[in-house]
C-alpha cells in the first residue's frame, strides 16, 4: 500500500535520537542522516532565523521534518494541501520561506505557485521534492527545479552540530489559520509553548509508553496538534495516511494494532457512516481525540458502539492546538446514555499545560456566572499560547486586548467549572431579541436518522431579524423532504429556534474538516427574507 507508511522512532524530545538503529521506515535501514540538509540550510544568528515551508500530507517526509527544520535553527512552516497555486504563492511571500518542501503529488501546485512568485519579482524558495521511497521522480521534475529529498539528505554530515535555539521564546514554526484568506494570519509557535503543548497532549491521549498512533490529523494544521513531537517522546510509532478514508483507517488499524488516533468529528462521521464493507473488527479499543468543532452525541454513541474510546478536546490554531479537554469523571458512568454522550460533547477543563481559560464578557472582563446559561466568550493565557501573529502587530494586539487571548467563541461556564461551547460569535443568530446556538440545533438535526451531516446559519428576516436556516446532507438510501425537518425539529426545540428553510446539498468544509459556515451564510443572504 504505496499510500501508507510506518516509522517507529525513540526519541527524547525535542530532538535527539537515543539511538537511529530504532527507525524503521518502508526500506527498513537505520536512518541516522535525518535532516542533513543543515549544511545547506544557512540561518542567521538571531531569533529572526529562516523559514523552511513544507506542501505534504501525512508522509514520513513531514514528519521528519518537524525535527530536522527546528535541528537546522530553522522556522517549520507547513502548507495546507488543499491551499491553490494562488494561496501558496501568497503564503511563500508572506512568510519569505528560503526552501519548500513538496510532495510528487503537489508538484504541478508548487511550480505554478513558484511562477507567480517569479511574477511579484519575489526570489522563490528553493524547491526540494519528496517522493515515494520505492518510485522515482515525476516527469515534470528535473534536477534544475531543485533537488529531491533522499539525494539532498544523502550528502550531509552524521555528526552535524544541531543548532539549538538561543532563547526558548525563539519561534519553531508558523502555522497559517485554516480561514487564510489574501490577508493571511500566520501564527508564530514558540519552543516553549510546542514544548509543553507536546506533553500534554499525549497526557490527554492517555498515551503510555511506545503507542501506535495513526495520522489522521494532517500534520500542517496546529503541527499535528504538536503530537510529532509528543508520540516520539513516547517511543510511539506513527501510521501515516496519504488519504482518510474509513477502509484505510480500519485496514490500519487492523494491521498495524494501533492504539491511538485523533481527528475531527467529521473523520468520525464518516467512520460511523461507512459501508460495513469497509469495517474491519478492531483488535483492540482505539482511543480517539476528537476536536476542531463541538462532536454531535449522536457521533459519539456510534463511535462507541463500534469499539472506539472517543474524548472531546478544544483549541484553535492560536492554542497549538489542544487546549481543554473534557475530563471524564467516574461518577458520570451511571448516568443515561443521551446524558452521558452530551455531557461527553462538552469542552471541559483546561489541560495541564495551560495557565487559565475562562468565559468573560468580551466587553467588561469579568468572568461570567457558573450556571451553565450565561454566555460569554472563551479566553485563553498561559505558555500555549501563541507569541502572536506574523507581521501583524495590529491583530496580535487585538487577539490579546485585555490580557487574555479572544477565541471568538461563546461558551458558558457549568457549576463544575466544565465549559460548553454555544457558537462562534459570528455564527450565533439573534431572532426576535433571542440568542440561538447554532450548536444546539444542529444537535438536533444529527439525531435525524437520515442526515449525514448538517449545519445552521442565519438568514435574514423582516419581522424577527434572522432566523435559522439548515444546510443538511442526507445518508445513502434516505428521501425525507424538507417539512418532515422541520417538523422534528420543532419536536425537540423551541419553535423560535427551530429552522424556518432547510436546503439539502454537500456541505463545504476546510481540509481539517471544519464546516466554511461564511459560504453557507452568504447562501442564506443571498435568500432573502422569508417574511
Amino acid at each position: 500500500m504505496k499510500w501508507l507508511w510506518l516509522i517507529s522512532w525513540h526519541l527524547i524530545f525535542p530532538y535527539e535520537f537515543l539511538d537511529p538503529r530504532n527507525y524503521h521506515g518502508h526500506d527498513q535501514q537505520p536512518r541516522n542522516d535525518l535532516c542533513k540538509f543543515t549544511i545547506f540550510l544557512h540561518v542567521r544568528n538571531s531569533k529572526l532565523v529562516d523559514q523552511v515551508a513544507v506542501l505534504a500530507p501525512n508522509v514520513p517526509a513531514m514528519y521528519e521534518l518537524h525535527f530536522g527544520v527546528p535541528m537546522a535553527g530553522a522556522v517549520l512552516c507547513t502548507l495546507n494541501t488543499r491551499h491553490n497555486s494562488a494561496m501558496v504563492s501568497t503564503l511563500l511571500r508572506h512568510s519569505e520561506a528560503k526552501i519548500i518542501f513538496v510532495d510528487y503529488q503537489l508538484l504541478e501546485i508548487a511550480h505554478v505557485a513558484l511562477d507567480l512568485l517569479k511574477k511579484t519579482e519575489t526570489k522563490p524558495p528553493i524547491l526540494v521534492l519528496i517522493v515515494e521511497s520505492d518510485g522515482s521522480p515525476p516527469t515534470n521534475f528535473s534536477t534544475s527545479d531543485g533537488y529531491e529529498y533522499e539525494s539532498l539528505l544523502a550528502t550531509g554530515q552524521s555528526e552535524f552540530e544541531i543548532r539549538r535555539p538561543i532563547d526558548e521564546w525563539d519561534p519553531i514554526s508558523v502555522n497559517y489559520t485554516s480561514g487564510t484568506t489574501s490577508s493571511p494570519k500566520g501564527v508564530v509557535y514558540n519552543h516553549r509553548g510546542a514544548y509543553l503543548n507536546s506533553l500534554a497532549t499525549f497526557v490527554l491521549h492517555g498515551m503510555g509508553s511506545m503507542p501506535v498512533y495513526l495520522w489522521t490529523v494532517p500534520m500542517f494544521h496546529c503541527n499535528g496538534w504538536c503530537l510529532p513531537w509528543g508520540v516520539a517522546a513516547q517511543g510511539g510509532t506513527n501510521v501515516c495516511l496519504r488519504r482518510v478514508i474509513p477502509k484505510d483507517i480500519f485496514d490500519s488499524i487492523a494491521l498495524h494494532k494501533v492504539t491511538h488516533m485523533g481527528g475531527a468529528p467529521t473523520v468520525l462521521n464518516m467512520i460511523v457512516n461507512s459501508p460495513v464493507s469497509d469495517r474491519r473488527p478492531l483488535p483492540s479499543k482505539v482511543e480517539v481525540m476528537t476536536g476542531g468543532s463541538p462532536p454531535p452525541p449522536p457521533i459519539l454513541r456510534k463511535m462507541e458502539e463500534l469499539g472506539f474510546g472517543v474524548s472531546h478536546l478544544y483549541g484553535l490554531t492560536e492554542t497549538y492546538g489542544p487546549g481543554t479537554i473534557c475530563t471524564w469523571k467516574p461518577e458520570w458512568d451511571s448516568l443515561p446514555p443521551d446524558e452521558r454522550y452530551k455531557l461527553k460533547a462538552r469542552q471541559g477543563v483546561q489541560h495541564l499545560g495551560l495557565e487559565e481559560v475562562d468565559i468573560k464578557d468580551p466587553v467588561t472582563m469579568k468572568s461570567v456566572t457558573a450556571d451553565g446559561k450565561t454566555m460569554g466568550e472563551v479566553m485563553f493565557r498561559g505558555n500555549t499560547v501563541m507569541s502572536g501573529y506574523l507581521k501583524d502587530e495590529k491583530a496580535t494586539e487585538e487577539a490579546f486586548r485585555g490580557g487574555w487571548f479572544r477565541s471568538g467563541d461563546l461558551a458558558v461556564k457549568h457549576p463544575d467549572g466544565y465549559i460548553e461551547m454555544k457558537d462562534r460569535l459570528k455564527d450565533i443568530i439573534i431572532s426576535g431579541g433571542e440568542n440561538i446556538s447554532t450548536v444546539e440545533v444542529e444537535t438536533v438535526l444529527y439525531n435525524h436518522p437520515a442526515i449525514l451531516e448538517a449545519a445552521v446559519v442565519a438568514r435574514p428576516d423582516n419581522h424577527w431579524g434572522q432566523t435559522p436556516c439548515a444546510f443538511v446532507k442526507l445518508k445513502e438510501g434516505f428521501d425525507v423532504d424538507a417539512q418532515e425537518i422541520l417538523k422534528f425539529c420543532r419536536d425537540h426545540l423551541p419553535h423560535y429556534m427551530a429552522p424556518k428553510t432547510v436546503i439539502f446539498e454537500d456541505l463545504p468544509r476546510t481540509s481539517t474538516g471544519k464546516i466554511q459556515k461564511f459560504i453557507l451564510r452568504e447562501k442564506a443572504k443571498a435568500l432573502g427574507s422569508l417574511s
